[in-house]
Formats: structure tokens, sequence, C-alpha cells
């Protein structure tokens, strides 16, 4: 075997090492992703992966779940205190950072529709919801909390696009993280003109 090549993987666990090297490839160049890069990044046969994904939806969906399951424990750091305004701008900067540290796999998990009830990612995405529905409703318990989760939810994924597509500059993290707080802030804190 030559010093470039990588040495074959024949035990351990496979499957967490084919997610691995198909994590870094999308992050590497997300149109490059197939079961055969992948294959080849995890230094396996090319048929290895079929193992354990039936196609490249398969794998995808699974690395989608994961980065929901990242997202919601990045967003779940940002405190263990009663959710309050300054505590859901923190999760919203958080939302915002994710996305901007990791976009093709941000971009993988909100480029499908979640229409399969049985799907690890529409399952992840739905528990996503219920994060954000619980701290809405915990910081604002006479709201409508589907509907004030909806919205906040719909408000910083916006952020997280628009950052991402060079719509808002995002070059400056402290200008990024005060553009996000002070327009979740201003969602929630609109008062009607009397």
């Amino acid at each position: 075997m030559s010093t470039s090549e990588k040495p074959r993987y024949h035990h351990g666990d496979l499957h967490a090492a084919l997610l691995s090297a198909a994590t870094d490839l999308l992050e590497e160049d997300g149109a490059g992703l197939s079961l055969r890069a992948v294959a080849r990044r995890a230094g396996v046969s090319p048929t290895a992966p079929y193992r354990h994904f039936a196609d490249k939806e398969a794998l995808e969906n699974e690395l989608a779940a994961q980065g929901f399951a990242d997202l919601q424990q990045r967003l779940g750091a940002t405190g263990s205190q009663p959710v309050a305004l300054d505590r859901l701008a923190l999760i919203a900067v958080s939302y915002v950072r994710f996305a901007l540290d990791r976009p093709a796999l941000f971009r993988l998990m909100f480029g499908t529709p979640c229409t399969n009830t049985q799907d690890a990612r529409t399952a992840a995405a739905a528990k996503l919801h219920e994060f954000v529905m619980a701290g809405v409703n915990e910081a604002f318990p006479q709201a409508d909390a589907e509907a004030l989760a909806t919205a906040c939810w719909s408000l910083v994924h916006g952020l997280a696009f628009l950052h991402l597509d060079g719509k808002l500059p995002s070059s400056n993290p402290a200008e990024v993280d005060a553009r996000v707080i002070a327009a979740i802030t201003a969602i929630l804190t609109l008062r009607p003109k009397t």
C-alpha cells in the first residue's frame, strides 16, 4: 500500500465511519456526495455502504437526522435557566451560527420535504419543533405556542438563509449575533399602536 492510500476499514463501527466520511465530504463539497465517494473516503469497498444505506437518499436522510440532533443539542446548550426573551434570543443566535458553521449540512437538513412520517429526518425535525414550541410556551404562556413558535422559527430560519445566501453580511460574527438578537427581540416585544 502506498503512503497516500488510507488503510482499508475492516472492523469497528462501519456505520459510524461511513457517516463521518459522508459528513466530511458534505462539508467539503456537498455536490460530490455519493455512496462511492463515501466508501472511498472511509477506505472500504464501493459496495460496503449498501450494507447500511439502501441508496444515497437513505444516507442523506440519516445525515440530516444527525444534523437536527446536533442542532438541537447546540440550542439546548444555551442554558438551563427558565426560558425568557433573553434565552430565546440566545437560541436564535445559536441556530443561525449552526447554519453558518455547517452550511452544507444545514442545507441538506432543510432541502427535502418532511413528508414520510417514518422518516428519521421528519422525526428529528418534529423534535426540534417541539423544543422551540416548549421554549416559546414557557416564555409566553398566554400566547398561542404553536403560532408563536412557527413565527419565531420562520424568522430565525429566514435570517439563517439570508446570511448563508449572502443577502445579509456574515463576515463579522458579532454583527450577525446582534442582528439576530435585534430581530427576535423586535418581533417578541412588538406592541400594537393604540
